[in-house]
Formats: structure tokens, C-alpha cells, sequence
């Protein structure tokens, strides 16, 4: 169970009391406990935070109107989001920045992450390799600068840092942002410390970015604190926060070691790092939607399927546009991960793997479309239906099954076409 599953099977258990006494709050309490403990926060942490929602839930009358699941939920997540640290605004500015890490932290991905990031904000970025004692580690960062669209510099078989530094900056000296990747080792050792203060001292970076892997919980704290004593960082990154159960302890004990989190990465995908938000990180576990992601990413994944916004006409859904919503949804990343941006996080396991597989399968019967098909509201007849099943290789249920989704988006439009809330919501979220 991670994290956020377990803080909400906790909040469940308050909804479907009938009496929030001090014995139920105890009980929430325990098992909160336990959800923080498994995902390897602190224990300390976690009897500090339980202890004060605890006596204030207890002492704390409930305001007028506010339901008393809603009004804990509420002191959770702000005591969660104190927990895990301050909200990040990186400054969209000129700037060199320093990477350091371990090995396995996912630091040479980060670093072709945060060049994206910068670039699509529209600061020219170039990324240096100083990794010489890694197998590869030139080809590669060489590889993911290509697919970021950014510039590269390095030496295949240079072994002078000092010089790959100083030749990387003339190489690049036009770009805005220039991003260092530096070596790492098994361990934080003086040959490290040595490398990266000659790297700091020819490179000057205005920041200096410790890469961290999620997986490894708390002791993420010792070791911000033990490169911050060597180097002095400025930030840290905190990788593969999308498939760690132990994301909520890295967060807390680099929050606790004083260092500031700067980003997190959530995916594979070289799109999939975003500054680090404390309040939507949170939310996210507690099942809170977040509308303002959601909207990126559907903006960001027309873009990315070749899709102009202005074509997907939600006045007038016909197979046509129902195929562009679904080929865009296939560039969102996992179902799961669509699903929790809309606060569906507790769906079936089966259920979202079903959404998958339905996706290719519709995808598949729309191709085998006519034009008249998929551009006019035509009846689909039981021909075509036979028609429309040979061609995809699909069955007839099939075809069937995404007629029945088609009509179900269709009334889904009407009625957010009528919803003046949920559009302006929409409309907040995409300006």
C-alpha cells in the first residue's frame, strides 16, 4: 500500500462513522500513523504531526457547516503539506547549473529533464557531460539532449574535467541555461568532493542541484546534508516519485535536513518533471483533483500527437474528434496517472487496465472508418458494425462497446457545455 492509499483508507474510515468521538480520532490517528510509517517518513515526524491533529481535533470545535471528515481532511493536508516542505518557483532566467548524485539517482535523466523544462520556457539550453569515469555516460546524455531538442558538449574519451568545462562553456556560450552533469560514485567519497569543487570552481553555477531517488526514503536527509556540507547545494531533485512507495519519506527528511526540493520527476518521459508543489503533491494523495494539471497535460499532448486545439470541436463530437481525444490520451502517460490528475486515484487495478486496452481498440476500429464515418453524425448500421470489426480485426462487441462510450462522451459534453461552474473552472485552469 503506498502512501496516498493509505491516508485515504484512514480518511474512509471517518466518513462511515457515525459519531466522531475521541475514540475515532484515535483510530484515524493509528492508522495514519501507520500509512506515514510504511512509505518510510520519520517516526519522530509522524508522532509530532498525528499527536497535534490529534489534540486539535479533539479540542478544536468544529466550525458551523463543515462536516467533521471534511474539517480533519483539511488539517491534514495542511499539516502534510507543512511536512513536506516549501512550494518551489524556479526563476525563468539565464543561469548554469550543477548537478551532482550518486549512481542510480536517475541524475543524467534529470539533467536532459530540467534542459526541456527550461528550453520549452523558451531560455536556449545547452547541457555539458563531465561524467568521464562512467561506461557510456557521454553517449547517453549526448542520446537525450537529441530527443530534448537542446545543444551538447563533450569529449568521448576526454578525461580533463577542467578542460571539458571550460571548453563547453565557449562551445555553448550562447545558450541561456547551460546545465552541468557531473560524475558520480557508489558512495560520497573525497574523489567526488574533489571533482565536483574543481567542476564548481571552473563551471561557477549559480545553482547546484543534488539528485536524489526516491526509493531511497529517509536516508535521502543524511545525504542532502552530507553533499551540502561538501558542496553547498542549492536544491535538490527527487526522482521517480511516480513509481516509489517511499516518496513521502525522502520528501520529509530532505524537507527536515533543511535543503529545499526543487523539482520532482514523475515518469519516464523527458516532459515528466515539475517544480516541486507541496500543497499538490498532498492534494494528490488525499484524491484532490488537480484541474490546472490536467489541462497542461491535454494541451501538451495535442501539441505532442500533431493535434491543433482548434480542431478538436467540442461543440460537435463525431468519431473524428472522438479519435484526436483518444490519440491524445495515449500521449498523457499511464491511465493511472490521468486518472489522479481528475481525483481518481482509488480506481480498480482492472478497471484502469481495461481503459488502456480500450483506447488501442478504439483507436483501431476509428481507423477502419470511412471519411463520411468519422466526420458526419451518420447511424451506424449493423453492416457497418460487421464492416467496422473485419477491418480493425476487432469483434462486433467491440464496435458495439465504443459506440456506447461515444454516446456516453457525448452526453458528458452537454452536460459540461451546461455546467457554468465546471467551465469556468476549466477556463481558470487553462489561461
Amino acid at each position: 500500500m503506498d502512501l496516498g492509499e493509505g491516508l485515504r483508507k484512514a480518511l474512509a474510515k471517518l466518513s462511515g462513522a457515525t459519531i466522531i468521538d475521541a475514540k475515532t480520532i484515535r483510530e484515524f490517528t493509528k492508522e495514519m500513523q501507520k500509512a506515514l510509517i510504511s512509505s518510510d517518513v520519520d517516526l519522530n515526524l509522524v508522532l509530532k504531526i498525528t499527536n497535534k491533529i490529534e489534540e486539535a481535533a479533539l479540542k478544536q470545535k468544529i466550525p458551523q457547516g463543515l462536516s467533521p471528515k471534511n474539517y480533519i481532511t483539511n488539517m491534514v493536508y495542511e499539516e502534510l503539506v507543512s511536512l513536506m516542505g516549501e512550494t518551489y518557483e524556479p526563476q525563468i532566467k539565464p543561469k548554469r547549473i550543477l548537478l551532482a548524485g550518486i549512481y542510480g539517482s536517475g541524475k543524467t535523466t534529470s539533467a536532459a529533464k530540467l534542459a526541456k523544462f527550461y528550453q520549452d520556457r523558451g531560455l536556449g539550453t545547452g547541457l555539458i557531460c563531465c561524467d568521464t569515469s562512467r561506461p557510456a555516460a557521454y553517449e547517453q546524455l549526448k542520446t537525450l539532449a537529441e530527443q530534448a531538442n537542446v545543444s551538447f558538449y563533450g569529449e568521448k574519451d576526454g578525461k580533463d574535467i577542467a578542460s571539458i568545462v571550460k571548453n563547453g562553456l565557449e562551445a555553448l556560450k550562447q545558450k541561456k541555461v547551460i546545465i552541468c552533469d557531473s560524475g558520480g560514485r557508489s558512495a560520497i567519497d573525497h574523489n567526488l568532493i574533489e571533482e565536483l569543487n574543481l567542476i564548481n570552481k571552473t563551471f561557477r553555477p549559480e545553482e547546484k542541484i543534488l539528485v536524489l531517488n526516491a526509493d531511497i526514503g529517509q536516508v535521502a536527509g543524511k545525504q542532502a546534508e552530507e553533499f551540502n556540507r561538501a558542496i553547498g547545494i542549492t536544491g535538490v531533485i527527487v526522482t521517480k516519485m511516480d513509481g516509489s512507495g517511499r516518496g513521502g519519506g525522502a520528501l520529509s527528511a530532505v524537507s527536515a535536513s533543511q535543503c529545499k526540493i526543487n523539482f520532482i520527476t514523475t515518469g519516464e518521459k523527458l516532459k515528466d518533471i515539475e517544480p516541486y508543489d507541496s500543497g499538490k503533491y498532498i492534494g494528490r494523495l488525499l484524491g484532490i483533483p488537480d484541474i490546472e494539471l490536467l489541462i497542461k497535460t491535454v494541451n501538451e499532448s495535442l501539441a505532442e500527437s500533431g493535434i491543433e486545439k482548434d480542431s478538436v470541436d467540442m461543440e460537435k463530437l463525431t468519431f473524428d474528434t472522438f479519435y484526436k481525444q483518444l490519440k491524445a490520451m495515449s500521449k498523457m502517460g499511464p491511465m493511472k496517472s490521468v486518472m489522479g490528475m481528475m481525483g481518481l486515484v482509488d480506481l480498480p487495478k482492472d478497471a484502469v487496465e481495461t481503459g488502456e486496452k480500450k483506447l488501442k481498440i478504439y483507436e483501431s476500429i476509428i481507423s477502419s472508418m470511412t471519411r463520411e464515418e468519422k466526420n458526419e453524425e451518420v447511424q451506424l448500421s449493423q453492416s457497418r458494425i460487421k464492416r467496422l470489426a473485419a477491418g480493425s480485426g476487432r469483434t462486433e462487441k467491440d464496435v458495439r462497446s465504443m459506440i456506447s462510450d461515444f454516446n456516453r462522451m457525448r452526453k458528458l459534453i452537454n452536460t459540461f457545455k451546461n455546467d457554468r461552474n465546471l467551465k469556468r473552472n476549466f477556463k481558470y485552469a487553462a489561461q
